[in-house]
């Protein structure tokens, strides 16, 4: 199964081109060549990513009965300010430094201190620079989807469930922080951070307002759907997430391979490393996880021992098994026809092998 259909060009270009329309419409609010650098950044890290977000959004629109509404795409899109927001603010958290094979943010920032000659610490300015272009995104996300042009009965309907989003994604990243501040998880509290960091925002959320925004929050199986199959979707998705973020090809996930490694990020696949491992085991992955100078033989190391506990294993077979329930979900709710098709690609597309 391909994802031509789902995230068709078409659906592509649509989102491409409200998000840049919206940005010019800001560009008179954020000119002159002090600020100009601001406004650059966030058009260059708003022209790359797979618009997942946007195409559950449309696809769950279309699945309650909305037609082909021009204003819906724009409301899509404005969900890619959000995620363009939350990658921004992780990158400086994890002290990144690539996001797409491209220097993060906050080492752009950095590098363009440095390269003027400025005063004070470089880093330190990039950190915030890169924090004030997350927020300032954050605040356009929410502005572009009041203004999508969506009549106001649809928006309010919506409203209760686009606050939740944001968040709920804002204390999945302090939970991520709190996580790695212990620096022990059980795949339990894995869970729960990438629930709320990751897998509502990226499928159930934006699946849940793509429907309430068409149904006006009248259809008594909506919430049934988006925990069956959207959450579970979104808990495949990071599965996913967590394995390339180990065994990813540097040229597809963007970054270094075993860079999550070197964060110390305390995945699902880490706790369920950690639960197996020997005594042995154990030690290696808390001595090497997280150490920002961690060299090509400590991350084969730790890939060796992900492998040898069965985490990689089990990981695998648990995205399989979230990725069939959901798609009997599907089959099984009033969606059909082309939405369900293509929300069914999403779902594999949102689950696969590549990045």
């Amino acid at each position: 199964m391909t994802t031509s259909f789902a995230l068709s060009d078409a659906l592509r270009s649509e989102v491409d081109q409200r998000l840049r329309a919206f940005v010019d419409r800001q560009r008179p609010l954020v000119s002159g060549p002090e600020l100009s650098p601001l406004l650059t950044a966030a058009e260059d890290f708003l022209a790359g990513g797979k618009r997942l977000r946007p195409a559950f959004c449309y696809w769950g629109w279309r699945g309650a009965g909305g037609d082909d509404d021009p204003a819906i795409y724009t409301a899509a899109a404005s969900l890619e300010l959000l995620q363009a927001s939350a990658l921004i603010h992780d990158d400086v958290m994890d002290a990144s430094d690539l996001r797409r094979g491209k220097p993060s943010a906050h080492r752009r920032f950095q590098a363009m201190h440095e390269e003027a000659g400025w005063r004070g610490s470089a880093a330190q300015f990039g950190e915030g620079a890169a924090v004030l272009l997350g927020s300032l995104l954050l605040v356009w996300s929410g502005e572009m989807w009041r203004t999508s042009g969506l009549p106001a009965d649809a928006l309010a309907a919506a409203e209760p469930v686009h606050d939740l989003m944001r968040t709920e994604l804002m204390c999945g990243q302090y939970l991520d922080l709190l996580e790695q501040a212990h620096g022990d998880s059980t795949f339990d509290s894995a869970l729960r951070v990438a629930l709320h960091k990751s897998g509502k925002y990226s499928v159930e959320q934006p699946l849940r307002l793509g429907l309430l925004l068409a149904d006006r929050g009248q259809a008594p199986w909506i919430d049934g759907l988006c925990v069956d199959y959207g959450q579970k979707v979104g808990i495949a998705f990071q599965l996913r997430d967590d394995v390339l973020g180990v065994f990813g090809d540097p040229a597809e996930t963007g970054k270094p391979a075993g860079d999550d490694l070197r964060e110390g990020k305390r995945t699902m696949l880490i706790a369920r490393a950690l639960s197996a491992a020997s005594p042995e085991q154990a030690a290696d992955v808390r001595l090497l996880l997280g150490d920002p100078k961690l060299e090509e033989d400590g991350v084969e190391r730790l890939r060796g021992i992900i492998e040898e506990t069965g985490a990689l294993a089990a990981s695998e077979e648990m995205i399989k098994r979230y990725l069939d329930d959901a798609l009997m979900s599907l089959e099984r709710s009033p969606i059909t026809g082309e939405a369900r098709d293509a929300l069914a690609e999403l779902a594999v597309a949102a689950t696969s092998r590549r990045s």
